[in-house]
């Protein structure tokens, strides 16, 4: 696990679980007043929810929604996320539809740091291809790793979405230092609302950081899936930080996550020392 120094130990922490406007301008100005907000409640690090400033429009296939996609970092929405960041002081987890050249499009989170400085971006490894979500149309697997981001909060990674369900990211994170990892996502209503509440806990005490899981709210243009939203943060010990958010309305999370309480447990639980990887070669065959 990498050697980091330890900012905290109290960060104040938002999500946003939001409503699709119908027009990006509305979408990224609703934000940007749910940032403010924030600010004024002290956070000090805020995450929005996968494709946060367009639908979620993996419910089609249809080539028309390129259009959404924006180059990073230069694009019009990083741009306006860096200068929320130097006004609200925050550091900002904006994921988008990332246009990286002709042909190439990635499901991505940029992490901004409270000076508006671009510390780089995270790009959704997995990728599904089922009704609903059409995604592998759309989006390349991500080639960046698993970055964690020095931040002036403490060290941040990011997981997206269907990547939860996959244990083998989270641990790179934690074996990276992360102290918060943020998930936007854009999950509906069905088979995984029992996984919703199950995994990004069991995530949190399995590699004893904060977890951020960011849900999308209501039902959209492009399709019928019903984003069920509860959010929450979740602790190292798997339990909930205050209350998850509603399951049918736009709502603002600020919650205080104790950073100190990621060395408490991981030296009473030793899961980091504990470990065995000379046993798990197996584990990435194919």
């Amino acid at each position: 696990m990498a050697d980091t120094d330890r900012k905290g130990a109290v960060v104040r922490a938002a999500l946003v679980q939001a409503t699709w406007t119908g027009d990006t301008e509305s979408m990224i100005s609703k934000h940007e007043a749910h940032a403010r907000r924030a600010a004024e409640q002290g956070a000090r690090v805020i995450g929005f929810q996968e494709v946060f400033n367009a639908p979620y429009f993996c419910q089609v296939q249809e080539a028309e929604h390129y259009r959404w996609a924006e180059p990073v970092p230069d694009g019009p929405t990083v741009r306006r996320m860096c200068r929320l960041a130097r006004e609200t002081a925050m550091v900002i987890v904006a994921p988008i539809f990332e246009s990286a050249g002709p042909g190439l499009y990635y499901n991505t989170a940029v992490v901004i740091d409270a000076d508006g400085t671009v510390l780089g971006a995270y790009r959704k490894h997995h990728i599904p291809q089922l009704k609903g979500f059409w995604e592998k149309y759309y989006f390349r697997p991500g080639n960046l790793g698993w970055p964690v981001f020095d931040t002036a909060v403490g060290r941040i990674g990011v997981y997206i979405c269907y990547d939860r369900h996959f244990p083998e990211g989270w641990r790179a994170l934690g074996l990276a230092g992360a102290q918060l990892v943020y998930n936007p996502s854009a999950t509906a209503r069905g088979l995984s609302d029992h996984l919703w509440r199950l995994e990004q806990p069991a995530a949190a005490v399995a590699n004893q950081y904060f977890v951020a899981a960011i849900n999308r709210v209501g039902v959209e243009e492009y399709g019928d899936n019903d984003f069920y939203g509860t959010s929450y943060f979740a602790d190292p010990r798997g339990a909930l930080v205050g209350e998850p958010a509603d399951d049918k309305e736009e709502q603002l999370l600020v919650r205080d996550l104790d950073f100190d309480l990621i060395d408490e447990v991981r030296t009473q639980w030793a899961f980091y020392r504990d470990r065995r990887p000379d046993a798990y070669g197996n584990l990435v065959q194919p």
